[in-house]
């Protein structure tokens, strides 16, 4: 199975077009802090899937020369998207994908009908593309590819926009477990809780790509970006108290990044000193345009 990091930024990427804090400063100064909103690309045998399509996507696409269109078509090697949550950060790219022929998603039943009921995207693509969608609530779903993937709910953390929508279920946050050949990839950029599945999902996967939103708890307040603590916001912080860090590095066997940075998170510089801290543990952080090979 072959991974491609596309993006490692939390929601408004770094620099957020309207901020000017130190992250943001220094990002505009040095295009390489620059970070775009957290996606990434697997391949098991045939065709590339992207998981969430971010407000980035094409850009995202054009910088990574395995998801570029064949040479003389308008045929690409993107086999479609899948999707952890129904957050406008992960599903914006979705109408800039239009001009495919067709578009495969894949999402939970929940996630499905939120973005249906909510954002009307079956209505406003449906003159464009031919929309299809895989759900994946039912336990492993092989895709077009090679790959295999299993939902393993995170949350029931709504966006904003759904908060009154009436659909069903309540796997509106997922992590994806992919595998193919044998090897496994979870994904879980968005964690507003830890789950006793998730334990056993990272210490099962070869590599383990997750939520590091915000360094510590009170990180948001500090920082003045909110009133509210990290995990008040929707996102376990990386360390401290109920930290992910420390119960991550207490697990035997994954190779772990951290991804999904807000821009006041200090990881967001590659030269920080948290980034020692958590290589000390045994952790690291995602890098935009790596190539991981499983």
């Amino acid at each position: 199975m072959r991974v491609r990091i596309l993006g490692t930024a939390a929601g408004g990427g770094v620099p957020q077009w309207n901020c000017a804090c130190g992250g943001c400063a220094a990002a505009r100064d040095d295009p390489a802090r620059r970070r775009r909103h957290a996606s990434l690309a697997v391949q098991g045998g045939a065709g590339w899937w992207v998981v969430n399509a971010t407000p980035d996507v094409t850009e995202q696409i054009e910088a990574t020369a395995d998801l570029r269109p064949y040479a003389g078509t308008r045929r690409s090697p993107v086999a479609g998207v899948i999707l952890t949550d129904a957050e406008l950060d992960h599903t914006l790219g979705l109408p800039r994908l239009r001009e495919a022929a067709s578009l495969r998603v894949a999402a939970t039943r929940t996630v499905r009908g939120a973005l249906s009921a909510g954002l009307r995207l079956d209505a406003v693509l449906a003159p464009y593309t031919d929309l299809t969608w895989t759900e994946l609530d039912d336990g492993q779903v092989r895709l077009d590819g090679g790959l295999e993937v299993q939902a393993v709910p995170v949350s029931a953390k709504r966006p904003r926009y759904a908060a009154d929508l009436d659909v069903p279920g309540d796997s509106w946050v997922v992590a994806l477990r992919v595998t193919s050949g044998g090897r496994s990839l979870l994904y879980a950029p968005c964690l507003a809780a830890w789950p006793a599945e998730l334990d056993a999902a990272v210490r099962d996967a070869d590599c383990a790509v997750l939520d590091g939103t915000f360094w510590d708890d009170d990180e948001p307040r500090r920082t003045g970006i909110s009133r509210r603590t990290a995990t008040e916001m929707g996102h376990l912080p990386i360390n401290g108290p109920g930290g992910t860090a420390g119960r991550v590095a207490a697990l035997s066997g994954p190779h772990v990044l951290y991804t999904h940075l807000n821009n006041t998170n200090p990881l967001a510089d590659r030269d920080g000193d948290e980034h020692q801290a958590l290589a000390a543990m045994g952790l690291g952080v995602a890098a935009e345009r790596t190539a991981i090979e499983l």
